[in-house]
């Protein structure tokens, strides 16, 4: 009997033990939490003018503005570029216009308005965004200026209210070819959309391009804004008028830059031209029946030269955080920036709704062509979100059951250029002339033919499959990138990996620009 009492109060001695110690756990718990919660929901301080460079992150933005300088097509003025020179004088010709300017898609000659387009446009948010610490770094000034070279053109190529010039090259026999810019001698004929060949797509991201670039020159030149704003009021009426994929109106261009739809370009146009005009019809126009149709609400989508969706509803979230109490308040202005937040959400890698659309080492990865156009896209979206989050004092946003900071939105930025400039398996920069190890056989015909060859179209092919080096630096081409197992196969030949786009060095432009130092936003563009 003694026996068993002793057990018994030994069970009952233990029981307690254990209540106790689970009662603090319990406090701790509820005690980290409450402090981890109250951290948390305390929002950051605004930050002033730009403060404390990056270094790494100024050096990369210098070499990745020089690659503009290398596509630029035409008559150049003060280059710098010693292997580059004068080209595509007559472009625009057959229909007695000057289209002598604009850029160089990317290894090639073609000029691709769609693309084209989307560059200006990114560059033109950029500045916008970002052009005090564009500044701080002495970039402004190229960026406009870069700027201007493709608006300038985009601006001939829209030849009457309804016609606008799409494309100056024949890509088939563009392709035949591999010479210097400064030597062809193919034929390069123009494409173009109107009312019976319409293309929504190509218009509205013109539309678009010409109407954030009014607002870049606003302040510098009132004329030429009010111009590119005329441009992009016509381009847009256009575009929702006659509506239309331009790749199905032109099927050869299926090939290259085949558009999946339009309806992202006409509330991106649209978007772009609130900010630009400050016009109500533009706001109703993307909160009304045409972002009914078009926003697809709730669905996360990648942004890039083809899709607009989510940089359309990072750019309305900016109303939605700094807009005035009519606009910002709108129920229908809510479901854009609930939107964004679901992109945004998706990229931060421990969200519960984390895309699984990554490499081991994190760097989001969706297509093989070309794969560092999506996370370098999507840092660009990232960085400027948690920007206007800083700047509108937005503690935190929740995804799902979690809560993440503006700061968790600048890690998963710069883990995304960190990646592209070295840290990764490669230990490879994928800037060209950035670092001391990056892609040397780069797919891009002038870097890989030396100046004083005379090779032709034919005979240049010479260069394409040489086993040396490219004689010239395409010093900032941001190339395709690496596979998803994170191998980069540096050859000239590999132009799925190799070929630097004018419209990724837009996209990484943005992201250094929003990296380099850190700044508040600007309440509006105008």
């Amino acid at each position: 009997m003694g026996e068993k009492s002793r057990s018994k109060g030994g069970w009952w001695g233990w029981l307690l033990v254990l209540i106790v110690a689970a009662a603090i756990a319990f406090g701790i718990f509820v005690t980290i939490k409450k402090k981890h919660h109250d951290s948390k929901a305390k929002a950051a301080p605004v930050p002033g003018p730009p403060g404390a460079v990056t270094k790494k992150y100024a050096d990369a933005l210098d070499s990745a503005m020089q690659f503009f300088d290398i596509q630029k097509s035409g008559k150049l003025v003060d280059n710098t570029i010693t292997w580059r020179g004068d080209s595509a004088l007559d472009d625009g010709s057959p229909a007695k216009v000057d289209l002598s300017k604009g850029m160089y898609d990317a290894g090639d000659h073609m000029k691709f308005g769609f693309p084209m387009a989307f560059t200006a446009t990114v560059l033109s948010w950029s500045i916008l965004e970002y052009g005090d610490q564009m500044k701080a770094v002495n970039q402004l000034e190229p960026a406009q200026d870069t700027l201007k070279w493709i608006t300038d053109y985009l601006i001939n190529a829209h030849i009457s209210d309804n016609v606008l010039i799409v494309q100056v090259g024949d890509p088939v026999a563009d392709h035949k070819c591999w010479d210097r810019p400064e030597d062809m001698t193919e034929k390069r004929p123009l494409t173009q959309v109107n009312t019976s060949f319409p293309g929504s797509d190509v218009a509205g991201e013109t539309a678009a391009a010409l109407a954030s670039a009014s607002l870049v020159f606003k302040p510098i030149d009132s004329t030429y804004s009010g111009l590119l704003l005329k441009h992009a009021k016509q381009l847009f009426s256009f575009a929702d008028n006659y509506r239309g994929y331009y790749s199905m109106s032109i099927p050869e261009v299926q090939t290259y830059y085949n558009s999946t739809g339009y309806g992202d370009e006409l509330l991106w146009a649209a978007s772009w031209l609130y900010h630009a005009t400050r016009d109500i019809s533009y706001f109703n126009y993307v909160t009304g029946k045409s972002g009914e149709e078009y926003a697809n609400w709730g669905s996360p989508t990648w942004f890039s030269w083809d899709n607009k969706l989510a940089g359309t509803q990072v750019l309305l979230s900016r109303i939605s955080f700094f807009g005035s109490k009519d606009t910002s308040n709108s129920a229908i202005l809510q479901k854009y920036r609930d939107s964004a937040e679901a992109v945004v959400c998706g990229l931060l890698p421990k969200s519960p709704s984390a895309t699984s659309s990554r490499t081991e080492s994190g760097l989001i990865w969706v297509s093989e062509w070309n794969a560092l156009q999506h996370p370098v896209a999507s840092a660009f979206l990232a960085v400027v979100y948690s920007d206007y989050m800083l700047s509108s004092r937005t503690a935190e946003i929740s995804c799902n059951s979690d809560s993440f900071t503006p700061s968790d939105l600048r890690k998963f930025a710069m883990s995304q250029a960190d990646y592209v400039l070295g840290n990764n398996p490669e230990k490879m920069s994928y800037v060209v002339g950035y670092g001391d190890n990056y892609p040397k056989f780069v797919h891009h015909r002038g870097a890989s033919i030396p100046t004083d060859s005379n090779t032709g179209c034919k005979d240049g092919f010479q260069w394409l499959d040489s086993d040396k080096p490219n004689p010239n630096v395409a010093v900032g081409g941001l190339v395709g990138g690496p596979f998803l197992n994170e191998t980069y196969i540096d050859s000239r030949n590999n132009s799925m990996q190799a070929e630097p786009t004018t419209y990724n060095s837009a996209l990484i432009v943005g992201l250094l620009s929003g990296l380099v130092t850190t700044s508040s936003v600007v309440q509006s563009f105008t």
